[in-house]
């Protein structure tokens, strides 16, 4: 008898978890659209971890300054890069040589790095260099688990729905570290609250 108490109870707690974490996707002001080819890609960004980062985010989202951003790196059963607002705008100053090494004029971010959460399919992770206080503008969607980043970049959100459409992104060139010639683009990219 207590067994199927203590059942019910953590079937209870497991509807809450996942309610809680549907109310928290939910949140217009905290959910990006990111419009490709094929349609919209939903994501629930992550305050709750890395509230430099999604500030930053949510500004060049309102700016504009993410339509049009090539994934300039998109490797095959890793992760599609994107996000290069000063190299990567394929409409106005798209730089082959240079996309990838980019951000934006804001300034770049000290890392957020978080212990709780991992880096798994669909996971918004953020780009940086060496230095892990240099995340500014890039981004990139994870196609599949990836542990050895848990810890090491800051974690900014992840895919609600339309993750079938970020599989579709065009794939880099796995010897050339996931170059992308005639790259996919982020056609538009808004904040679900912006009407």
């Amino acid at each position: 008898m207590q067994l199927k108490k203590l059942a019910s109870f953590l079937v209870v707690l497991a509807g809450l978890a996942t309610a809680s974490v549907s109310a928290f996707a939910a949140e217009p002001e905290n959910t990006m659209v990111i419009t490709l080819k094929n349609g919209d890609v939903t994501i629930a960004l992550r305050p709750d971890l890395a509230p430099k980062h999604v500030a930053q985010i949510k500004e060049l989202v309102r700016e504009g300054a993410y339509n049009d951003v090539a994934f300039h790196r998109v490797i095959n059963g890793f992760m599609a890069q994107t996000g290069d607002v000063k190299f990567g705008n394929m409409k106005k100053g798209f730089s082959p040589e240079a996309v990838g090494t980019g951000g934006s004029d804001l300034p770049d971010l000290p890392a957020e790095f978080s212990q709780s959460e991992h880096f798994k399919r669909g996971t918004l992770g953020m780009a940086r260099s060496q230095d892990p206080n240099s995340a500014n503008s890039q981004f990139f969607i994870m196609f599949a688990p990836a542990p050895n980043l848990d810890g090491q970049y800051t974690i900014v959100g992840s895919v609600v729905s339309g993750m079938e459409l970020v599989d579709k992104i065009k794939k880099g060139d796995e010897a050339d570290n996931g170059t992308v010639s005639e790259p996919d683009r982020m056609i538009k990219v808004r904040i679900a609250a912006d009407k």
